[in-house]
Formats: C-alpha cells, sequence, structure tokens
C-alpha cells in the first residue's frame, strides 16, 4: 500500500519557527548516542586501529537515518511508542522479554555513563569521583521528575552543543587531513579478529534500542504538548508538516551524531595511535592521555565534553526505559506530566537511576559491564527492528501513512547490518 500524500501547506507559526525551533527528538537522540560510554568505544577505536576505522561513522548514517525515522513516524503517526503498539499487536512474551532486556540494558550503560562523568569531573577538578556519580544521577532525576516537559525538552536541546567540545578538540591538534581523506574513503580493512571486534563495537554503539523507543516516544510527547496536534492517523491533513520536520530532525540528528563520533575517534587516530598510545579502556582514560599529546586545553575540551553529554545521555536512557516499561503495563506516562499523575512512571526512572549510581559503588568491572551492556544491546537490536519494520508496514497501524519503498530498503538494511554485526560478535567472542 503506498503512503497517502496529505496536502497541508504550512501555517503560519510553522514558517516562523527556525531551523532550531523545528529540531527536538531527532537530535537529542542522535547526541545521546554519544554518550559516555560511546566515547570510550570510539576513543579505544579510533586509537587502537588508527585511520582504518574512521569509515564506520559514514556507513553507519543512512543505516540510523533510516531506522530513527521510522521509529519516530511509528510514534507520530499512530500516536504511541514503541511498547505500546507491541502490547497491541505481538505476543506478551515478546513484548516483555524486549522490555526486561532493555532495563537491563539501559541501567548498566546509566551505570557506566555516571561512572565516566565522575571520573571525568575528577579529572578536571579533583575531589571523589563516587560523590560526583552520586550528585549527577541525583541531578539527572530532578530534572526529569520536576522540570516541566515545556521547559525540560529545550533544555535537552542545549545540552546537544556540549558535543561540539569534540569538533573543537580538532582545531587545537594537527590534523593530516589529506591522509585522513585518503584512509576514510579507501580504508585498509582487515578480517583479524581485533578489528571485526571493533567494527562490531562501533556499529553496536551506534544503533542501539534505546534510541529507537526515546524517539518514538518524545514523538508522541511532542504531539500531545502542542496544541490541536493529534497523531496523523486521525490528523492525516497535518502529515505533509510533521513528516517532514521528522525528515528534517533526523537527517540532522544523525549527522550530528556521527559526525561527532568521526570527531572523537579521528581525534583518537591522531593524538593516541600515531604517538603509540593504543590500549584505552574508558573516556576519562582517553582524556587523561591527550593531556601530555594535544595539551592542556584539549584535555578539558575532551574531559568537559564526557561530562555535558552525560548529562544529556543519562535521562535519555533512564526515559527510554521508562517508557517501555509503563506501555507494557497501560500505565500513565509522560515528562508532560506531574510525579503523582505518573508515579509508576518516574519510578522507573529512579529506579533505574539509582541502581545506575549504586553499581558504580560495587565491584562489577565497569568495562565487563559496558560489555555485556554491548551484548545486550546487540541481540535485542535486531528482534526490536525486525519489529519496527513489520508495524512500518501495517496499515491497521500506520493507516495510510505506511513506510516508503526507500525507507523499507534502508530500513531492512540496517536490520541486516546489525544481524551480522551480533553473529560477528558471537563468532569473535567464540574464537
Amino acid at each position: 500500500m503506498k503512503p497517502v500524500k496529505a496536502i497541508r501547506l504550512l501555517g503560519k507559526d510553522d514558517c516562523k519557527k527556525s531551523l532550531w525551533g523545528r529540531l527536538g527528538p531527532g537530535l537529542i537522540t542522535g547526541a545521546a548516542d554519544d554518550d559516555p560510554s560511546g566515547i570510550a568505544t570510539y576513543s579505544q577505536v579510533g586509537a587502537g586501529f588508527g585511520y582504518g576505522i574512521l569509515w564506520t561513522a559514514f556507513f553507519t548514517f543512512p543505516l540510523m537515518v533510516g531506522i530513527q525515522t521510522i521509529s519516530a513516524r511509528i510514534g507520530r503517526v499512530s500516536g504511541k511508542g514503541l511498547a505500546a503498539n507491541i502490547r497491541r499487536h505481538y505476543p506478551a512474551w515478546l513484548l516483555y522479554g524486549i522490555v526486561l532486556l532493555l532495563l537491563v540494558a539501559n541501567t548498566i550503560n546509566i551505570a557506566a555513563d555516571i561512572g565516566a562523568m565522575g571520573a571525568a569531573l575528577q579529572l578536571l577538578i579533583g575531589g571523589s569521583a563516587h560523590w560526583y556519580a552520586i550528585a549527577f544521577g541525583t541531578i539527572s532525576v530532578l530534572l526529569q521528575v520536576f522540570l516541566p516537559f515545556a521547559r525540560y525538552a529545550p533544555l535537552l536541546k542545549v545540552l546537544t552543543l556540549a558535543l561540539l567540545a569534540y569538533v573543537a578538540t580538532l582545531f587545537v591538534v594537527k590534523i593530516p587531513w589529506g591522509e585522513v581523506i585518503y584512509q576514510t574513503l579507501l580504508p585498509s580493512l582487515s578480517l583479524q579478529a581485533d578489528y571485526v571486534i571493533a567494527v562490531v563495537a562501533v556499529f553496536g554503539t551506534t544503533i542501539s534500542p534505546y534510541l529507537f523507543f526515546w524517539q518514538a516516544s518524545q514523538e508522541v510527547e511532542e504531539q500531545r504538548a502542542a496544541p490541536g496536534e493529534k497523531p496523523l492517523t486521525k490528523a492525516p491533513q497535518q502529515a505533509k508538516a510533521q513528516l517532514q520536520r521528522i525528515k528534517v530532525d533526523t537527517y540532522i540528528g544523525m549527522g550530528f551524531s556521527n559526525f561527532i563520533a568521526f570527531c572523537i575517534m579521528l581525534t583518537a587516530v591522531v593524538t593516541l595511535h600515531l604517538h603509540g598510545t593504543t590500549d584505552i579502556q574508558t573516556s576519562a582514560q582517553a582524556a587523561q592521555a591527550l593531556r601530555p599529546l594535544a595539551g592542556e586545553f584539549a584535555f578539558v575540551l575532551f574531559s568537559a565534553g564526557i561530562v555535558g553529554t552525560g548529562l544529556l545521555a543519562v535521562p535519555v536512557l533512564a526515559g527510554s526505559a521508562a517508557y517501555a516499561v509503563a506501555e507494557s503495563f497501560k500505565w500513565r506516562m509522560g515528562l508532560g506530566l506531574g510525579l503523582l499523575q505518573a508515579r509508576g512512571f518516574y519510578a522507573i526512572v529512579i529506579i533505574a537511576t539509582a541502581l545506575g549510581v549504586a553499581l558504580n559503588f560495587s565491584h562489577i568491572d565497569p568495562i565487563k559491564a559496558l560489555f555485556w551492556s554491548a551484548v545486550l544491546n546487540g541481540v535485542i537490536a535486531v528482534p526490536i527492528m525486525v519489529v519496527m519494520m513489520l508495524m512500518a508496514r501495517r496499515a491497521d497501524i500506520m493507516g495510510p501513512f505506511v513506510i516508503s519503498r526507500r525507507l523499507v530498503v534502508l530500513g531492512w538494511l540496517a536490520t541486516l547490518t546489525m544481524a551480522l554485526v551480533v553473529i560477528a560478535m558471537f563468532a569473535t567472542w567464540k574464537s
């Protein structure tokens, strides 16, 4: 069934909006993908494999655009998040299995991100990383629970600017651009186990399940918060403007995300790999290693970026878990509601964040925890993406707005790529 071409001229309010004003869920989702755990991964592979890993940032861009556009459309067209749609149209065991794994993976990821933020701030000003972890967790919860959505969403958008620290870093280190362009466009690929693991790590970090749930749910939030806006199945006259906005928002958000990932990898290549530092385990370690090689300013920018993006990513991780659980059990939910109006929803936000903080005080190895989080994310990403692709072509969910052939190709290509990534991960793991 071909998607309907609903006609709606842009209204005065739409025309007056600046590009920044039209950006929202897509930009925030893309920026949250470059969380402290992602920074650690990108620094690790850049330091370990040099120019030969830079191509991944460009390869994943169209895949991210495709699958995130689909998740956003499902939310905006149906007026429901991914978990709510899975609950209505698929078996309960599939829903609860996916949501449970998502909750576990997100909690571990929160722990890794909060720990990295604490370590980065300790590098900058001294003090206790554990106390900073508690402070960051508390701030994140308080903002989500007590700041109204109309004020919280713009704050998250502003926090995306923290990632520009990694663009600024490139201006204070020497970059052999000719070599970079050549090696990126014509990379030296390898089938050695370590290189395959590095590529798997980049894909697993870049295409993560929590991003699917977050962007779909945020589209629902934005629709509910805007006067006169309705799910597109109920208000098809709004489709042209909204689907165009989603397209622009997602292209820019995913482009921003992958550009930052490229900057982080490139920084690690020219400051660490080319100087013989190839073993980086955490984002804080990467920042510390920059200090003698790239100077104090680069070190400060890199460390401050870890804190800034963590403040963005932790709410996205906790929030996406809360949306998924709340939708599964038909609880009232949303950052637009007060604490007493959506107690179950906010309880998940608080519990996931508190457990993430608590894990930093345990004897669990953070590197191993992050590894298992990546494993879980990779495993659950594939069935979620398959279900999303099926939902996006169902007229009983999408009405006349089933996705186009172009999005079908991009979405299934992303799904197939992630399936191959998971297979490669386990094949390499066993070896």
